[in-house]
């Protein structure tokens, strides 16, 4: 079997051409475009390429998919991939040992969805990050009224329309400042920032609801009681194909929602969750979860029982509830059935 293995880069990438049979390989450097890889491809004819999970690895497995090659895209986050105590790590040293990896059978894969969920994916993440910089605005703005002893209220409170209209009146532009202190001009430019990422934001999830809204997974993860749009997309954007988890397990283990495992001898000991995987996804199931609780009482008995009395293992709790959803999520994908509680849920009357 010949596998080319390439070290991908923005400009330059390294290939090492690798004979599986007798270990014999050799490199080529070459310019990443789509014609310099396929006609990589034309020479070498090889059984299986294979690279790294990256920024341009879509479109270089979308082409060497086309040329029907089987392709592997490695996970270099994965403990068998880390360079540990070496005294030289270079592109060919890279390329090498993916290739070696991949002929023993021992290289950790990544499963690479369609163009379509990648581009799906990539808008839900960018949602994400405006979501974030309207946080970092809020939090801007609120550093310039404590260093002036203005208190504004917490929570959503302080931005809604009556408080935005108050710290509207505060603020001058910068044409109008004039003896006036620096800080506010700060509040009006933070609060003209804060303005268009708003409006951002709403076109955004405009697009995200209008997909939603078209999309049988979406709606069918949508029956279970307190999961609206932004977890159930979230979702079925990373799970993408069901049936390429086995269990439940799995499923846990691919969002990092399950507990570090230290084991020698008679010692079995369990930290916290991994947190390996998707962080989005984790952090969206954590969120929701809490919404859950209000509305479900199969999720509230879990909850209840992991916490234990009095909540005292409130965290520990609500990641039993996000994994659980999650499973729960994933089993209605497989099956293509709606929200139904287990019959082992015993209903907890609600406060």
């Amino acid at each position: 079997m010949i596998i080319v293995a390439i070290d991908l880069a923005i400009s330059k990438s390294v290939a090492c051409i690798y004979n599986q049979e007798n270990g014999e390989h050799k490199f080529v450097t070459f310019p990443t475009k789509p014609q310099e890889i396929h006609d990589l491809m034309l020479e070498y004819g090889p059984d299986r390429v294979v690279i790294e999970i990256c920024s341009i690895a879509g479109w270089v497995y979308d082409l060497i998919t086309s040329m029907d090659i089987e392709v592997q895209v490695a996970n270099p986050t994965n403990a068998a991939w880390k360079w540990k105590n070496v005294k030289r790590k270079t592109d060919r040293d890279d390329a090498l040992k993916l290739a070696q990896l991949s002929a023993m059978n021992q290289l950790p894969v990544v499963h690479m969805a369609d163009r379509d969920v990648r581009a799906w994916r990539k808008f839900i993440n960018y949602r994400s990050s405006v979501v974030g910089r309207s946080t970092l605005i809020k939090n801007s703005i609120r550093s310039i009224l404590a260093a002036e002893c203005i208190k504004l209220s917490a929570g959503k409170c302080g931005w809604t329309q009556k408080s935005l209209r108050k710290l509207d009146s505060m603020a001058i532009s910068p044409e109008q400042l004039g003896p006036e202190p620096l800080w506010k001009c700060q509040l009006w430019l933070e609060l003209r920032a804060l303005a268009d990422v708003g409006k951002l934001l709403e076109q955004i999830t405009s697009k995200l609801d209008e997909m939603a809204a078209k999309n049988e997974k979406v709606k069918l993860l949508q029956s279970i009681p307190g999961v609206g749009p932004r977890l159930a997309e979230v979702v079925v954007a990373y799970i993408d194909k069901a049936e390429r988890f086995d269990n439940g397990k799995q499923v846990g283990c691919y969002a990092g929602l399950t507990p570090r495992q230290f084991q020698s001898g008679d010692m079995d000991r369990r930290g916290r969750i991994s947190k390996k995987g998707n962080g989005l996804l984790r952090k969206m199931l954590i969120s929701v979860s809490w919404l859950v609780l209000r509305y479900n009482d199969y999720f509230r008995e879990i909850y209840n029982r992991v916490s234990g009395p009095g909540n005292r293992n409130r965290k520990k709790g609500i990641v039993a509830v996000a994994r659980r959803l999650l499973v729960c999520c994933w089993a209605m994908l497989r099956d293509g059935s709606r929200w139904r509680a287990p019959a082992t849920c015993v209903p907890v009357a609600s406060k």
